[in-house]
């Protein structure tokens, strides 16, 4: 077995449970924002679109075409159209709303909390994320793992996205260490695991629901506790 020092982590589908949060969310905003009234038919087809709209913007987000100012003006105003509400003006303070309200859930997956306590005696830990720097800051103080890790590089920080190696290669200098000494864990196929792949990094592919297409990956897992047999 390898011997690791430094253990990086994604954040959101990974530590952060982004789908039970913006669920949550988004349930509250249907109500707070009566937009059954704008045309939009229940709370599951709003976060259904939600879904769909928000991962076609990241899309362009993680591919350099649309800028976070762009992402954040058009997400709601797309969805409002999925539901034929075009002529309809997006509530002004709905995207602040949304942020912050879904940045403040504390929901981790399973085993979150588990695995980072047994890990953190033994590893230095850190976060690698494409997500903004306000929101992930927030995310991990309200779910209580902020204290569990040194360096948080975001992509705002760098000016680099994953799978760009360069995020991992800063991190990297950050820390004065050697691939090497480095092990990704992610859910993401693309920005995860390819990206510290092309940075010589070790990986460890999360893949809680078995949906994806398992990558070439160093190790594979489906549950975080599963990373005790590895680390």
């Amino acid at each position: 077995m390898k011997k690791y020092k430094h253990l990086f982590f994604d954040l959101d589908h990974t530590l952060w449970d982004y789908d039970r949060n913006v669920q949550e969310s988004l349930s509250e905003l249907y109500e707070i924002y009566a937009l059954a009234d704008f045309g939009v038919t229940s709370n599951q087809d709003f976060y259904k679109t939600f879904l769909q709209v928000n991962n076609g913007l990241w899309d362009h987000y993680n591919m350099g075409t649309m800028d976070k100012i762009t992402l954040r003006k058009e997400r709601f105003r797309r969805i409002f159209d999925q539901f034929g509400a075009r002529d309809v003006p997006v509530p002004e303070a709905m995207e602040e709303d949304f942020m912050k309200r879904t940045s403040s859930k504390p929901h981790l997956f399973r085993y979150s909390k588990e695995i980072l306590d047994y890990l953190h005696p033994k590893y230095e830990l850190h976060i690698i994320t494409n997500g903004f720097n306000e929101s992930q800051a927030l995310k991990m103080t309200s779910s209580g793992i902020k204290p569990y890790f040194k360096l948080v590089v975001t992509s705002e920080t760098t000016g680099h996205k994953k799978p760009d190696k360069r995020i991992f290669e800063y991190t990297m200098n950050q820390l004065g260490t050697s691939p090497e000494e480095c092990l990704m864990i992610g859910d993401n196929p693309v920005s995860d695991i390819e990206g510290a792949r092309n940075a010589s990094i070790d990986q460890v592919f999360f893949d809680p629901f078995q949906l994806n297409h398992t990558p070439i990956a160093t190790y594979t897992i489906s549950d975080l506790e599963e990373l005790k047999k590895i680390l």
